[in-house]
């Protein structure tokens, strides 16, 4: 197995990583991005998002996507968006490997913060991220607005 960064010739892949990992989070109809979406926003002139992944006898098995933030308080850092492998990798070490490249181009990039979100019934990857040295923080709640939330405001207040 070895970990690269991602080309947009993985688009299919990757594509299909994110709708495993939607149905394993309980939600199979919420992906609605498309490959063109992923080809235009990950592997133009300014790129919104990176990917490495994990491939094994020339088959990606996962993908770590993230994107780069900027923190107030401490400056840049990395959003780990999603780490996925295939349900029937799981366990080969593939995502131990590219969270590691995740960490190594976080120390590479001089960033000073990597996060992400689990969720809380996630407790395998709960575990390996605290056995890691990561920190859980329960004081902190999700916030987000979708697209028919925006909607709804701009409507309301305008």
């Amino acid at each position: 197995m070895t970990v690269r960064k991602g080309t947009k010739e993985d688009v299919v892949s990757i594509l299909s990583l994110i709708q495993e990992l939607a149905v394993f989070e309980k939600e199979p109809e919420a992906v609605i991005v498309t490959e063109t979406d992923l080809l235009r926003d990950g592997f133009s002139e300014n790129p919104l998002y990176y990917t490495f992944v994990a491939e094994e006898n020339e088959e990606v098995i996962g993908m770590a996507l993230y994107y780069y933030r900027y923190s107030t308080w401490k400056g840049k850092t990395i959003h780990l968006e999603d780490l996925i492998v295939r349900e029937n990798k799981r366990g080969t070490g593939a995502g131990f490997a590219l969270y590691k490249k995740i960490i190594e181009q976080g120390k590479l990039d001089g960033v000073k913060r990597i996060e992400w979100n689990v969720l809380d019934w996630n407790i395998n990857a709960i575990d390996f991220y605290e056995k890691s040295g990561a920190k859980i923080l329960d004081d902190w709640k999700v916030v987000q607005m979708d697209e028919n939330g925006i909607n709804e405001f701009i409507k309301k207040n305008t």
